[in-house]
């Protein structure tokens, strides 16, 4: 659809003589949350002009009352039956692959093209299932993710929005060096640009992923479950190391996310200026003042902890035994993490770890924070408000208002009353261009 609206306007530019022509949606909506946290309202219009929303208006405004000129090219989309709000917003994603059996072997086998169609495929699905932005937080595949961020945006292939952070910066033998395990040769061929050990290192492995594009920098500050190594869950990055990661992000402009589970490694990296902790598994009364006090967002990933205890579980399990340990250790725990956060009140932020669990089914972390105590208004906010808050896209992202991107999702029951309704998008837009509806099935 995307790619026939912009034949269309060249169309439109040729005939006319050089006056582009505007592409305009009208979207009834039988029941509209623009603005999490806010009442849903009944009956009203959403206007959109090339991709950006124009105007968010009470009642069903007719289609040729919105002011569009002669040439314009003017779709009707009736959402009456069908609840309808901001797309959602996944702050952990990995793109480039997904955990399975074969994984240990797809390293040494995969090449940066095979993961970047690998990913394409994992866009699409994530996509429709009405994830329209998502923050990637580590990538396999060289620069397979970057290219496909420009894609997207170029318009090559369908997924959402990407926020890139290419390699995560990790110790040498940490977690996100991801050689552990393999002959010498070969974790040389694996060997990834964001390992750096030392204050020098670090400074010069954040600096190498901005040059390489990163949108924002995601660094391990504690081991982590999927590394295999038994190098237990606590801080692998030392203070200084920290500290220099922060400031040479920072200084370029770039947010900083840490993977922490550890509480020492959690303390330590919001201590440093880290500007959200993914996971966070053994967070304190400590953490919370820390959070508080930094203003830092939690990304819990509950879905992570609930996938691998089950794979750990499992007798015929494809972990290693190092993973397999500390998954049967941390899955159980990250549902209560989640509840003594957001009983303190710390800042929470909708993120998976998708390529852990399974693309495109992102949205069965809403039923897993409604459990750890949340509302569903409050759940479906950490998917808008706070997640475009979180990757700093407040003023495009987030919300349904005039201004903004044309980001827009509809489900047929009420995610209010049952938050698992998201597990089953029938509508997507994104940047007004439609890519499933209703009728898709």
């Amino acid at each position: 659809m995307k790619f026939a609206a912009t034949l269309a306007a060249c169309a439109a530019l040729c005939a006319g003589g050089g006056a582009l022509a505007a592409d305009w949606s009208v979207i009834h909506a039988g029941r509209l949350l623009a603005q999490p946290g806010a009442p849903a309202l009944e009956a009203q219009t959403i206007i959109i002009r090339d991709g950006e929303i124009v105007s968010v208006e009470p009642g069903y405004k007719d289609a040729s009352a919105i002011g569009a000129a002669a040439g314009d090219k003017v779709a009707e989309i009736d959402l009456k039956d069908y609840f309808v709000l901001p797309g959602l917003i996944d702050c952990h994603v990995h793109l480039t692959g997904e955990n399975n059996p074969q994984g240990r072997l797809q390293a040494v086998e995969l090449s940066d093209p095979d993961r970047a169609l690998w990913a394409a495929a994992n866009a699409r699905k994530t996509l429709l299932a009405g994830f329209t932005t998502v923050r990637n937080v580590g990538a396999g595949g060289g620069d397979a993710i970057f290219a496909l961020r420009d894609g997207i945006a170029k318009g090559y292939v369908e997924g959402p929005r990407i926020f890139a952070a290419g390699s995560g910066i990790s110790v040498t033998g940490g977690h996100g060096d991801g050689t552990q395990g393999y002959r010498d040769d070969v974790a040389e061929v694996l060997h990834s640009p964001g390992v750096c050990d030392g204050v020098a290192e670090c400074r010069k492995a954040v600096r190498e992923q901005v040059r390489r594009g990163a949108d924002h920098i995601k660094l391990t500050a504690t081991a982590g479950v999927l590394s295999n190594t038994a190098a237990g869950l606590e801080q692998q990055f030392f203070d200084d190391e920290l500290e220099a990661i922060m400031t040479t992000a920072h200084a370029m402009g770039r947010k900083v996310t840490a993977h922490a589970h550890g509480v020492n490694g959690i303390n330590a990296a919001l201590r440093a200026g880290g500007d959200s902790i993914e996971h966070g598994t053994y967070l304190d009364a400590e953490s919370i003042r820390l959070f508080k006090r930094r203003g830092a967002y939690l990304v819990p990933t509950i879905l992570a902890g609930v996938t691998v205890a089950e794979w750990a579980a499992d007798p015929d399990t494809f972990l290693t035994p190092p993973s397999r340990a500390k998954a049967a250790e941390v899955g159980p725990l990250m549902l209560d993490m989640a509840r003594r956060a957001h009983a303190g009140g710390v800042k929470i932020a909708f993120g998976t770890d998708s390529g852990v669990s399974k693309h495109g089914e992102n949205a069965r972390e809403f039923a897993l924070l409604v459990e750890a105590g949340m509302t569903p208004m409050q759940a479906i906010r950490t998917a808008t408000v706070a997640a475009a808050d979180n990757i700093g896209q407040s003023a495009h992202l987030g919300t349904i208002e005039a201004g903004k991107h044309a980001d827009i999702i509809a489900v047929g029951g009420d995610p209010l009353s049952d938050v698992r309704e998201l597990e089953d998008v029938d509508f997507v837009m994104k940047a007004g261009a439609v890519y499933k509806t209703p009728d898709a099935d």
